[in-house]
């Protein structure tokens, strides 16, 4: 039986971005128990969700952070560009407090995991549109936890990407046209940054937190 509800005429309109069909018709059928909300669009791709904001100027929207074409977080940056008031909740299974950071400082007003229940995210989305940032507890936990940590610079973050796939500090040296012994130096930095022991671990620990990919 279907139990869903036609939306009031102040129902907060959203646009749903995510590359997973199966996914976007779930939240769908999560909006269209609401009320007070009303799916105005989705979209699977970065550039199709920019075009869909811009023709459907939705008051929320639900935005995945790993999409086939570029990365939502740059997503955010794109449509905050151009649309500074847009509130944007990234919705993704990733939570490394590097990505919940990057996503933040691109603009977006809150950062939920996947495996959050209906219940909380309908939640969220009356928060960010009532103005205010969400960001579940456990997610904040772990940012805190790291904010006094040292960043790594953006070439530690090349040489772990390329320490992760592997490759030796000789051919890391001649990729980057840097000699092995900075190879050497920018590790024991990204040791002593990550509080690791080892390269292994320091890859364990990139993964984890959202600062490298594989």
């Amino acid at each position: 039986m279907n139990t869903s509800q036609a939306p009031s005429h102040n129902a907060i309109r959203i646009l749903c971005v995510d590359d997973h069909p199966l996914f976007r018709e779930g939240i769908n059928t999560v909006i269209a128990h609401q009320p007070d909300m009303q799916m105005v669009s989705m979209a699977s791709t970065g550039a199709d969700a920019v075009r869909q904001y811009a023709l459907t100027r939705p008051d929320v929207t639900l935005m995945d952070l790993r999409l086939p074409d570029i990365s939502g977080t740059e997503v955010v940056r794109e449509i905050r560009k151009i649309f500074p008031r847009a509130r944007i909740v990234m919705l993704t299974t990733f939570g490394g407090d590097v990505e919940v950071q990057q996503a933040l400082a691109a603009g977006a007003f809150g950062y939920m995991l996947k495996n959050t229940d209906f219940d909380e995210l309908v939640a969220a989305i009356r928060e960010v549109h009532a103005g205010n940032k969400y960001i579940p507890s456990e997610l904040a936990q772990k940012l805190a936890k790291h904010l006094v940590g040292e960043f790594l610079t953006d070439r530690e973050v090349q040489i772990l990407g390329e320490v992760a796939q592997g490759t030796t500090n000789r051919s890391i040296g001649g990729r980057l046209r840097i000699s092995e012994d900075t190879v050497k130096a920018h590790l024991r930095h990204i040791l002593e940054k990550l509080g690791a022991r080892d390269r292994t671990e320091a890859v364990a620990i990139g993964i984890r937190r959202g600062i490298i990919h594989l």
